[in-house]
């Protein structure tokens, strides 16, 4: 198969610097206020953003060292491993995550997306 090669569209700004420092998942960032700038280039594809509550950020891990060769993971409630595609890992042949957060609004005219319930480390690349 050819290598697939993405583009960031933005970049994701939110108080956490380190990914030790993230929540597992939005649910337990649910008053955790961010930013999503998304570059001039892709303004546009925001039209009609505004009528959506919740919205999908695919981004890449892009401070990642995990080793990625690894198939199996022991989540943190269970003893036994399973393979990483059952659990909510990030131990995953591709450094790539999806996050849903709450839209609060939207500044058209920088591209800034103000969002809460964030769980990614800020400064990471949004594909």
């Amino acid at each position: 198969m050819h290598k697939i090669i993405y583009t960031p569209i933005g970049i994701v700004h939110s108080p956490f610097k380190k990914p030790e420092e993230a929540p597992r998942q939005p649910d337990y960032a649910s008053n955790t206020r961010g930013t999503v700038e998304v570059f001039p280039e892709y303004v546009p594809g925001l039209e009609g953003l505004e009528d959506c509550p919740n919205i999908v950020l695919v981004c890449h891990f892009h401070l990642s060292n995990i080793n990625r060769t690894e198939l199996m993971a022991t989540p943190p409630e269970e003893n036994t491993p399973r393979g990483v595609f059952s659990t909510r890992s990030p131990t995953r042949p591709n450094p790539i995550g999806i996050s849903t957060v709450r839209l609060e609004k939207i500044d058209m005219e920088t591209g800034t997306l103000h969002v809460r319930c964030i769980d990614i480390v800020d400064g990471t690349p949004l594909l």
